[in-house]
Parts: structure tokens; sequence; C-alpha cells
């Protein structure tokens, strides 16, 4: 049987001129007023241009296809995106067509949410249109409290706390990107899967104190998930707290809004309420980040029994 990976990401526009196609698509075929189209364009042209979220995929990609060779799993793995090319149903087709037969598809999402079910959707979209004898496929859709990602998460902390004189007085902000709130009344379980990647991770470090925000809310009209981080900054601040670590949980790359929302938005918030904040390095292609997505993928796709040769 021929197995192979899909690694989903959301997508990010590479270059200024995709700005506008790829929030229509996020939108549904809504076009952004002018106004918010011009600020998106500013924030991207303030990262430098587009988002770097492609390339940092095709990255961890190639990276998980070494280190499932290097286990004697030679799967290959593709990479799809929700919102941008190369879209999801493509790779699957391309997939298809390359005679895979069965694949472990994984959301680069760690924790499950009703916004992550469009990474189905995608999946289940594609291989309704190839007819009969579809590739089967299982969908990972949470690995919140995989043991090598909370690893991965707790090292890259631990080096960001240790830019500081003393790491023991330093507080720990988790982040994750917000929902619109109504999913907690709808039984999501997207909040409490954060909490617990923050937990755990916590835990290892053994933090007495830390703190959940949520950050990168929509622009909707409706109440989102908080608390937000801009507004936990300064909480923080009126109680004392000069240092601040920044460690992501519910993102795996560099984009937009790690680069912006926190580097430069959130960053402007600490300075300008005296807590010098320092965010810890994003998953990326980490080594220790990239065998838990091995783990994930292996766990998903047990290798099939060969019949012994001779047997009948």
């Amino acid at each position: 049987m021929t197995d192979a990976v899909l690694l989903m990401a959301y997508g990010s526009p590479d270059r200024l001129d995709q700005v506008e196609a790829y929030y229509t698509d996020i939108r549904r075929g809504s076009p952004p007023s002018a106004l918010l189209l011009e600020e998106l364009v500013g924030r991207y042209r303030a990262i430098g241009g587009g988002s770097p979220l492609s390339r940092i995929v095709e990255a961890q990609r190639a990276a998980l296809q070494a280190e499932l060779a290097a286990r004697g799993r030679a799967l290959r793995v593709y990479a799809g995106m929700r919102h941008i090319e190369p879209r999801i149903g493509r790779i699957v087709e391309g997939m298809v067509a390359d005679g895979v037969e069965r694949f472990v598809a994984i959301a680069l999402a760690p924790q499950k949410s009703s916004n992550g079910a469009g990474y189905r959707r995608a999946v289940d979209a594609a291989l309704a249109g190839l007819g009969e004898g579809p590739p089967s496929v299982v969908v990972v859709d949470s690995w919140h409290d995989q043991p090598r990602f909370i690893e991965a998460l707790a090292a890259t902390t631990s080096e960001a706390l240790a830019r500081f004189p003393d790491p023991t007085r330093v507080r720990v902000m988790f982040t994750a990107h917000s929902l619109p709130a109504r999913v907690v009344a709808e039984g999501d379980p997207y909040p409490d899967e954060v909490a617990g990647t923050a937990a755990l991770v916590a835990e290892r470090l053994g933090l007495a104190e830390y703190d959940v925000a949520f950050q990168s809310a929509g622009r909707t009209g409706e109440a989102w998930l908080g608390p937000d981080i801009l507004e936990e900054i300064r909480r923080l601040a009126r109680t004392g707290v000069t240092e601040l670590v920044v460690r992501p949980v519910g993102f795996v790359a560099d984009h937009l809004e790690v680069l912006y929302d926190i580097d430069i938005e959130a960053q402007a918030v600490a300075r300008d309420v005296g807590v010098r904040l320092e965010r810890a390095r994003s998953m990326n292609d980490d080594p220790i980040f990239i065998a838990g997505l091995a783990d994930v993928a292996t766990a998903a796709l047990p290798e099939t029994q060969r019949e012994p040769a001779g047997a009948p």
C-alpha cells in the first residue's frame, strides 16, 4: 500500500498584490473594503512585504519527509493551503495521480476547533470529486498535547526566559488565535485545548503562575474569545509585571499573526506600559517539533502487514 502524509495550513499571501484576493477568499467572496485593504497591505508591508508562511510550510514538509525516512518510513509528504495556492484540493488530486492509496491529513493547527473543520471539508470535497476508489484518509484534527510538541514549546520558552537577568521573575503568557465567542456556547473544544496545551508547557517549566490570552480577533461585529493579549499586557503592567515572555501555542510558524500582531502591535503596547516583552521563537522546522509531527503521522498510519515470501 502506498502511504503518504498531507500537511494542511491556512495559507497567507507571499506578496502585497495577493492580499486582496486572499482576504476575499477568507471572506467567502466578499472583498475587504478599501480602508480595510489599505490597513491589511500596510501590515504585510511592515513585516517585509508578504508572509513567510508558504516557505516555512515547505520547510516543514521537507523536514518531516526527511525525519520519516530516517525512521525507515519512506513516506512522501505533501503540503496544501486552504486559502491560497497550492490549494488542498489540488494537492489531493496530485496525490491520487501519484498513486497514493492511503494518507494522513494533519492540520498545522494543534488545537481542534470548528474553524479547523474547514480542512476536513477541503479533503472530503477533493476525494468526492475523484469518483470510484479514492484513497483512504485519516484526518488528525487535534494534537494539542503531543509530547514532543509540548517539549519543543517548553524548550523555546526556556530560551526566551534565558534572555532576562532573572528568569524566575518573568511572567509567561501563552496565546492562540481568537475565535467568535459563540463557539464556547456551541461546545467547541478549542478554548479547553488551548488551556490544556498551556498547562502542559507550564507544568514542564515549573511555572507557578502564567496567563492564557487570545489574539488576532476578527472584525465581525460579534464578541470574540478573550482575554485579549493587548488588554492582558496592560493588566499585567498594572499589577507590577515588568518582564514578559509571550509563547504562542496555537501557531506553529511565523506569519502575520506572529510577526505583526505580537512583534509589532503587542510589542508597542508593552513598551507603552513599561513591560519588556520577549517572544519565544516559532516552531517552524524545529527538529523536536518535526519529530512530534512524525510521531503523529506514524501513529495514524500503522505499517501494513506484509505476507511472508511464498505465502499462498
